[in-house]
């Protein structure tokens, strides 16, 4: 198979993973994913996975940590936490690898495309490190631009533990975030 070919087949089947995990995440029954957390870290970090695998459609990941902060020890549940979203983020890495001309014409992302050709793994860094609904967007110029993988893995895996540090230390009651706990308190 040609090189040419061989890099549009492999495009192509990026998108239709992409898509699949997207939807099977969201038909993902709610009895399953509590189920998935009755395995303690490996439930933390396989509903990272899924809460992140979802390409410009948000997840409620954030919430799920926050509440496992408060059963698991706190920096467990940020290290798998933040593993599984590192892996989860490949989706938009993916997504940008495949078919980064889907969105080409979007100002935020050319935006973004500025961003990561300047400072591509400060960039990675500190997005991941931020609850924004926009961090998809920094894996998809990612892969668009052809960051190593093992670059992207790597400063998403740092900022998104960090993150979900902060997320599980709240959790367990080391101090209160306001936006989270209004939300996870009845």
């Amino acid at each position: 198979m040609a090189k040419e070919a061989r890099s549009t087949v492999i495009r192509i089947a990026a998108i239709l993973l992409v898509i699949a995990v997207s939807v099977y995440i969201f038909t993902l029954p709610e009895e399953h994913a509590a189920k998935l957390e009755s395995y303690g870290y490996a439930g933390v970090f396989l509903l990272s996975v899924l809460s992140n695998a979802t390409v410009l459609l948000p997840a409620p990941g954030l919430l799920i940590v926050f509440s496992m902060g408060a059963r698991f020890h706190p920096t467990g549940v940020a290290l798998a936490a933040g593993a599984g979203a590192a892996i989860g983020e490949l989706s938009g890495y993916l997504a940008g690898f495949g078919g980064q001309v889907i969105i080409e014409n979007n100002e935020l992302y050319q935006r973004m495309v500025a961003w990561m050709k300047r400072n591509g793994y400060l960039t990675v860094l500190v997005l991941a490190f931020l609850p924004n609904p926009f961090f998809d967007l920094t894996g998809i110029a990612a892969g668009a631009l052809k960051m190593p993988l093992r670059d992207f893995l790597l400063w998403c895996f740092v900022g998104k533990t960090l993150k979900m540090l902060v997320i599980a230390l709240a959790g367990a009651g080391f101090y209160t975030l306001p936006w989270l706990n209004s939300i996870a308190s009845p």
